[in-house]
């Protein structure tokens, strides 16, 4: 059974986007250590899971990068277009994107579908709601937290919607140079 992997950059005090969804408090300036950490986390990615909000910025970017072969990013931007996609979405009927579908049923539904492909890892992407909702719904296996030197006070935040607790068990901690620190959780029993 394949799992649902989160990678979510926030902030210090917990945010991952400003109150009306800015980012520019994410730190870009990544040492090697933490590039090698994304790298090996992100190779084994088999499908993108994502909000709609979110695609819309997210799928389009990362087609540009791959599209230019002198981009630092370019080999980055291939994974992330050539990867299969699968957008949640009330307002889509259908995909605008390549190698991406929508998925307007049951989200606990059409996770657990997806997970039993074969294949690898599902990785999610935001933003806050379509997260905040996987969280809820206690469907994400490991969480990759990027947390970025920076407060910002108030914001969007993916942990506000909990119907109940989720404990969560350390796996791993790592401090980098250029600042950020991974944490990586998983839901305690699993």
């Amino acid at each position: 059974m394949k799992k649902l992997k989160l990678q979510m950059q926030l902030t210090l005090d917990g945010y991952v986007a400003g109150p009306n969804g800015e980012m520019d408090w994410m730190k870009f300036n990544w040492d090697e250590g933490l590039i090698k950490y994304l790298t090996d986390l992100t190779e084994p990615i088999d499908c993108i899971v994502l909000g709609r909000k979110l695609a819309e910025g997210f799928i389009p970017h990362w087609a540009r990068v791959a599209a230019t072969p002198d981009n630092p990013e370019v080999e980055a931007g291939k994974k992330f277009t050539n990867t299969h996609k699968v957008v949640f979405t009330k307002t889509l009927d259908q995909s605008q994107w390549d190698n991406t579908v929508v998925a307007k049923g049951n989200l606990t539904e059409e996770i657990n579908a997806l997970k039993k492909q074969e294949g690898k890892v599902i990785m999610a992407y935001g933003g806050a709601s379509f997260v905040s909702s996987l969280i809820r719904e206690n469907l994400i296996d490991e969480y990759h937290l990027f947390i970025n030197p920076v407060a910002i006070g108030k914001g969007l935040s993916i942990f506000n919607n909990l119907n109940t607790k989720i404990s969560l068990q350390l796996v791993h901690a790592q401090s980098f140079e250029c600042g950020v620190v991974v944490l990586c959780y998983k839901p305690e029993g699993r």
